[in-house]
């Protein structure tokens, strides 16, 4: 019986490695599942529109494919891109996720976007001027008061979604600590804008002059 598995014993390995080739080449690998979580991103967006809703960041996709391509270096370049190039109106918009959306290594399918569909709301990109606050912090430190203040500029421009600009009635420098300030000293601050859809055109910073005096000057502040 040994001499007969041994007899030939090369050829019938090979045999063996023809078949599992044969085999392979037939059926494929294995197919498994794997969910990602791939990054939307967008592209085409009109040039006079802005995206005023919400929008998800990234999309839960369930992919199928061999594990030789489920791997985190394939994984890793699975995205979503959104289309925005037949937007021309402001309004709302659904879009559907499906494999022409998704950018997949090849050998991966799309089984299903989780959410399947996004909707956007556009609306006209619009600019404005707005007042700037000063905020400070320790008024009357050491018995030391604001007198006055200067704030140059006093007005930044501002960019966004229509509805967004057009609530923004003033932006806000960081918080100024005035203690210790005698006289007259000039800050350097940075200016907040507390809608996330709204930004400024240029640097947001300012100059802020403050005089403190031992004495609050009824009317001056």
């Amino acid at each position: 019986m040994k001499r007969l598995l041994l007899h030939n014993l090369g050829w019938k390995l090979l045999s063996v490695a023809i078949a599992v080739v044969l085999w392979y080449a037939v059926v494929g690998e294995p197919l498994y599942e794997a969910s990602v979580s791939a990054p939307l991103l967008l592209t085409g967006a009109p040039a006079d529109l802005e995206i005023s809703s919400e929008r998800p960041e990234r999309v839960s996709l369930e992919l199928q494919g061999p594990p030789s391509l489920l791997d985190q270096q394939h994984l890793s370049s699975v995205a979503v891109v959104l289309n925005l190039s037949s937007v021309s109106q402001p309004g709302e918009r659904t879009f559907a996720l499906s494999r022409e959306n998704v950018r997949l290594p090849r050998g991966l399918t799309l089984r299903r976007a989780v959410p399947s569909q996004i909707r956007l709301y556009f609306e006209r990109r619009i600019t404005a001027t707005i007042p700037v606050r000063a905020r400070f912090a320790n008024d009357g430190f050491g018995g030391y008061f604001l007198r006055r203040q200067e704030i140059s500029p006093g007005k930044l421009r501002v960019v966004g979604p229509e509805s967004h600009v057009r609530r923004a009635a003033w932006a806000e420098t960081d918080l100024i600590d005035l203690a210790g300030v005698t006289g007259e000293r000039v800050f350097r601050v940075n200016v907040f804008l507390d809608d996330p859809q709204v930004r400024f055109e240029d640097a947001p910073q300012v100059d802020v002059l403050v005089e403190t005096a031992k004495t609050r000057v009824v009317g001056d502040r």
